[in-house]
């Protein structure tokens, strides 16, 4: 094609959106996620990638997930993970994902935070799901937003109640979720009309652009942090992008989980995903930086080595994710199932008190 020639390409897609079928968020939409990842990454001198170790990673994650038939299917195969796919679907797993944050215990394991539910103890991440589903079986709306902006009702004692423990020690951070309760009941009241459907909606489809809307209107979404002198600060957004993820795979990628660019998605930076990515050789830590993380010293959210460990980790699984494609042409793989794949390994190296080197340790919302 000469200089001179028009690209048809270019111009089959100017067409579509001048026709309605494409709109300018649909064609620009993109949550800066794994931009900034990579440059903190490239400037980062504490964290690296270990890229042999990489497309080892790559090879073996693929055989596993290929033998287990890891899909998205897999999500609701969890034994509290909603079984329907409705609005009341979309409105638990906003809930979750809105207070996913901080499980993490010094306590041993008999000692810590836990939730009785269904005949057995539950922790971590699944201590949230299981207190969620004992308050609806006690008919305390904790999906609803308007339950959030009612003080007399949903307050810290309110909390306590809910998330109560089967240990002495109390989940971390409940103020912290009773404040991110609060702030979102007000935004989907004053913007939303109080329909969590209505956020999704006015994302067009687009996962990237749902991610930014709820950055954009809820602060306790916006999961960025200034880094070294840089001129816009460095997006993780983990929260908002498992949110995205979660409806996704929930509703195995149809109604309120259709996107069409749902692998713009990049992993849900934490420290679960640092620690399996350690384990396999593929992320390198500093001598100074393990040594923190086997002594159990907290990093700072926000911090430089905090930072690079959980950008370090997003850059990693996006070459990983490219080498499985590299190596497995057609194959459909993206960062959500790499992510929850390897959260689901993770844990079950913790079951079997397996864990060759500790997760991180950061007290915050944002993970």
């Amino acid at each position: 094609m000469s200089d001179d020639e028009a690209d048809p390409e270019l111009i089959e897609l100017l067409r579509q959106q001048l026709q309605g079928h494409l709109t300018l968020e649909q064609v620009e939409a993109d949550t800066g996620v794994l931009e900034g990842a990579e440059y903190v990454h490239e400037q980062g001198i504490d964290v690296a990638i270990d890229m042999r170790a990489t497309k080892t990673a790559a090879e073996n994650i693929y055989a596993q997930m290929q033998e287990k038939n890891y899909s998205m299917a897999t999500w609701a195969e969890h034994e509290l993970h909603p079984k329907t796919k409705d609005e009341n679907t979309v409105a638990f797993i906003f809930t979750m994902d809105l207070l996913n944050f901080s499980f993490w215990s010094e306590l041993p394991d008999d000692e810590r935070f836990a939730i009785e539910y269904r005949g057995r103890q539950w922790t971590g991440y699944w201590s949230l799901v299981a207190a969620m589903q004992r308050a609806l079986d006690e008919n305390i709306p904790i999906t609803d937003p308007h339950y959030w902006r009612n003080s007399e009702k949903c307050n810290l004692e309110a909390l306590r109640h809910v998330f109560r423990s089967s240990t002495d020690e109390e989940m971390p951070l409940l103020q912290e979720r009773l404040d991110c309760l609060r702030e979102c009941g007000i935004v989907l009241d004053e913007q939303y009309d109080s329909s969590i459907t209505n956020v999704i909606d006015a994302a067009n489809g687009s996962a990237a652009e749902l991610v930014n809307i709820l950055a954009r209107d809820f602060s306790c979404f916006r999961d960025e942090h200034d880094y070294e002198g840089r001129k816009k600060p460095v997006r993780f957004l983990k929260r908002a992008q498992i949110l995205v993820a979660d409806l996704w795979a929930c509703f195995e990628g149809e109604a309120h989980g259709s996107f069409y660019d749902i692998d713009k998605i990049t992993i849900f930076a934490d420290y679960r995903i640092p620690q399996i990515l350690i384990t396999m050789g593929a992320l390198y830590c500093s001598p100074s930086v393990a040594a923190a993380i086997r002594d159990k010293r907290i990093l700072k959210s926000g911090d430089r080595w905090e930072m690079q460990l959980r950008a370090g980790s997003i850059w990693c699984v996006e070459l990983i994710r490219r080498e499985i494609l590299r190596r497995h042409p057609g194959t459909h793989v993206n960062a959500i199932l790499i992510d929850f794949f390897l959260y689901d390994y993770m844990k079950e190296l913790e079951a079997e008190g397996n864990e060759p080197f500790p997760h991180h340790r950061t007290r915050s919302i944002w993970y």
